[in-house]
């Protein structure tokens, strides 16, 4: 939808997002982003009732040889279709609620809020 590195997102494409996300007729979305504001995101997303919401990105992208960004995906897949109402990340075969993870730049890996 936006296609932006996530470092130029601000308020308004939040809103944007959350916006699209509110009003789409299925109620099970996966949103691929960045993982430097992924965070910043779900926070946006996490007052929309009733919908599954799953964000994932890729510590390495995809255009190098050894990128998470395909497993990530299909965990994102996999989450979106059984995890209850709610925003979720997906990163390395882990699904967190999105409010209650940081990203830890010194592991390169998301960590639950407090173990970082």
């Amino acid at each position: 939808m936006l296609r932006k590195d996530s470092l130029e997102l601000d308020d308004n494409d939040r809103a944007t997002i959350a916006a699209r996300v509110a009003g789409a007729a299925t109620g099970r979305i996966v949103i691929t982003h960045g993982t430097d504001t992924m965070t910043e995101t779900a926070k946006a997303l996490a007052a929309i009732p009733g919908k599954t919401i799953v964000l994932v990105g890729a510590l390495a992208p995809a255009r190098f040889a050894e990128s998470d960004a395909a497993f990530n995906l299909g965990m994102a897949f996999a989450c979106v279709q059984v995890a209850p109402p709610g925003v979720y990340i997906t990163m390395n075969g882990t699904v967190f609620p999105a409010l209650e993870v940081v990203k830890d730049r010194a592991k390169g890996a998301f960590v639950p809020r407090g173990g970082a």
